[in-house]
């Protein structure tokens, strides 16, 4: 492959990233609202004293249905990579120190990449501004 077809391709790097992501984020929501007793284990102990806690697994799936859909629209391309990234942050804090943590900070590593690079060419707002 010569310089001009690598520089041609790298175009397509976020693109796949922001689509990638996206795609975890709306499996991970989607299987919540589906069975959200699997998932009550993950949440932090002081949100069981908090209320119901199938209602706080509905909230953070609808959280993530939301922001997945814009991101993976590239509408709000860096605000909803941002509160994506923090949000898995903060659930990989909570997590303490475990495969599942380390594999949600390394996902919210890449969504935070997204907030750097910005909007791709295929995004929706660059194709409608």
């Amino acid at each position: 492959m010569n310089k001009k077809q690598s520089d041609n391709l790298k175009e397509y790097g976020p693109i796949i990233v922001r689509i990638a992501l996206s795609l975890v984020f709306f499996w991970f929501a989607i299987n919540q609202l589906i069975a959200p007793a699997s998932w009550i284990g993950y949440l932090p102990k002081f949100l069981y004293t908090a209320g119901n806690p199938v209602i706080f697994i509905y909230a953070n799936a609808i959280f993530e249905l939301i922001f997945a859909t814009l991101l993976i629209l590239g509408v709000f391309t860096r605000l909803s990579a941002l509160l994506l990234g923090l949000h898995l942050i903060g659930i990989a804090i909570t997590l303490g120190y475990n495969e599942i943590a380390i594999r949600d900070f390394g996902l919210a590593l890449a969504t935070l990449s997204i907030v750097l690079t910005g909007p791709d060419k295929w995004c929706l707002r660059k194709k409608i501004y």
